[in-house]
């Protein structure tokens, strides 16, 4: 009996010290050394405000609000502020940095403290939404209002958070009846470590297309700090599939590839010490993972990023360096293969985050066998571009198993549209991912993106995230021109309403969609959305 208790016990520590280890401790001092060695170098500008504003109300205008032209910016500086009490400020374009400014007194000596309001706003709506009605979510201090007490006068300040703002409103709290004061400069001191410059399009290229990949490149840019930032405003943090997106945008625009090797470092070096890749970390005060935000897509496109970065840059030894990781990946998938090729959603569903899109109501069924063949499929490729084919030489028969379950269990012949086996919804995201895993036959892909215009109960996109890999399912499908249109519509639906960065969340039927209920938390320059210029540089025959 003690024999049994005693190998029983050694039995279950040795199970928990199998449990406790670390899958990768070999690799994560060299990994985040080199993640270190190609963190990029941030250049800065000095940005100061162009004009003074009004902020009024327009039913017409995005989110209920537009910025009104009052005056040059010289009517600001050096002018007695004290009974002003407010004025909007337009730097003229968007901005992520550091924010001073310096006031002084007119005429008499400062006898007391200043004390002020600062609100940053993306959009104009921020500065006019009540901040206080956000009550529930993330963090309320994302949000971008600071007050400021200025103890002596002549004065500079330099707010201590990072900003990313177009406008900012500034109200006068508190002050001395004994003076008058005055802003005597304002600056913000703007970074980004894109530093090279793109080729400019062709001269012919329509006019919005060139705007569109103007703003394209100025989101892309903002968000390219130390690592690719999903938003320079709120999160400010390394997402993969942001990574997945930016450097899509990178690969041919800024071509500055130190940004994306350190991300895939960062990853892998933070990764769970089960093996598997943690969807985010955060970079400051150290670089960390943020705990327990395992999520399916998210780690199986590091390995379409990794294929695509080395096609663009022949870099195969940070590939088989970190091939451990991506093979490992790949058991992620397997874990929910039945033996019959298809995939068991209810289990996964249950373990882990499944994505696609902020959107209420879609179902994911359809999409998550999808993006697992795709991910198959990306592996494969880039297992053949560093020799590592015969390591993983099961994938080609396991996709086409796959393959052909998510055919026979998701494409309804009648209509041409792919449906979930347990719930009919007809989705876009369904629709985009059998076009992109290659399930449909390029004649069925077509009929079913082409039926999603005319089928009633459609879930559409809610974010640019979304729209980003329906543009791609439309040009693989050889939809050319309905590519092109859509890509006009959608983002330049966005610089209609007076984006001159891309937004976090986008429905051109409802201008205050957001995925925490409070349009101001969103952001206004998000990395996802970035993606035009992808298309307009990889596919010039469609997009010039």
């Amino acid at each position: 009996m003690k024999k049994t208790i005693l190998l029983s016990s050694l039995l279950t520590l040795f199970c928990l010290n199998l449990l406790s280890q670390d899958y990768y401790e070999s690799y994560r001092k060299g990994w985040m050394e080199k993640a270190e060695q190609n963190k990029p170098k941030l250049i800065y500008s000095e940005k100061k405000p162009k004009q003074i504003v009004n902020i009024i109300p327009n039913e017409n205008a995005y989110q209920g609000w537009e910025a009104q032209t009052v005056s040059p910016i010289d009517q600001f500086f050096n002018q007695p502020f004290k009974n002003k009490k407010e004025i909007i400020l337009d730097f003229g374009e968007h901005i992520t940095g550091y924010f001073s400014f310096s006031v002084n007194t007119i005429s008499v000596s400062a006898d007391g403290p200043l004390r002020f309001k600062f609100t940053f706003g993306e959009v104009p709506s921020e500065l006019m939404t009540p901040f206080d009605s956000y009550k529930e979510g993330i963090s309320r201090a994302w949000l971008q209002d600071e007050i400021v007490t200025v103890m002596h006068v002549p004065s500079t300040i330099i707010i201590p958070r990072r900003l990313a703002f177009r406008y900012v409103k500034i109200e006068l709290l508190a002050s001395s009846t004994y003076y008058d004061f005055c802003f005597t400069d304002m600056v913000c001191k703007a970074q980004t470590s894109a530093r090279n410059t793109p080729e400019r399009l062709p001269a012919s290229t329509d006019p919005m297309i060139r705007k569109i990949e103007e703003v394209s490149l100025n989101t892309l840019k903002e968000c390219m700090q130390t690592v690719y930032e999903d938003g320079p405003k709120r999160d400010q943090r390394l997402w993969i599939g942001d990574l997945y997106l930016e450097s899509m945008g990178n690969n041919y625009s800024f071509k500055q590839y130190d940004i994306t090797k350190r991300c895939f470092y960062l990853l892998a070096g933070l990764s769970d010490p089960n093996g598997y890749l943690v969807a985010t970390v955060i970079e400051n005060p150290i670089p960390r993972p943020q705990d327990k935000q395992f999520l399916y897509e998210y780690a199986l496109l590091y390995n379409a990023t990794m294929k695509d970065y080395v096609i663009a840059t022949g870099d195969k030894e940070t590939a088989l360096d970190l091939w451990p990781v991506m093979k490992k990946q790949l058991e992620i998938v397997k874990n929910y293969l039945l033996p019959d090729g298809s995939m068991d959603f209810d289990k996964a569903s249950r373990e882990w985050w499944i994505f696609f899109d902020w959107k209420d109501g879609l179902y994911k069924e359809v999409a998550f066998s999808g993006v697992s063949i795709f991910a198959f499929k990306e592996t494969y490729e880039l297992a053949k571009l560093i020799g590592k084919e015969d390591e993983v030489s099961e994938l080609p028969a396991l996709i086409k198993k796959m393959t052909k379950a998510a055919h026979k269990n998701f494409y309804d012949k009648k209509t041409g549209l792919f449906v979930g086996a347990k719930d009919k919804q007809i989705s876009y995201a369904s629709q985009i991912w059998m076009v992109l895993s290659q399930v449909a036959s390029k004649a069925e892909g077509k009929r079913a993106l082409e039926a999603l215009e005319t089928s009633e109960n459609v879930c559409h996109p809610g974010t640019p995230y979304l729209y980003h890999y329906y543009i791609q399912a439309l040009v693989d499908c050889g939809l050319n021109e309905k590519a092109k249109e859509k890509l006009i519509s959608y983002w330049g639906g966005m610089i209609e309403k007076g984006a001159d960065t891309f937004w976090e969340a986008y429905d051109p039927n409802n201008d205050y969609i957001s995925p925490y209920n409070f349009h101001p938390m969103n952001s206004y320059c998000h990395a996802w959305s970035c993606t035009p210029v992808y298309f307009i540089r990889k596919y010039p025959e469609i997009f010039q």
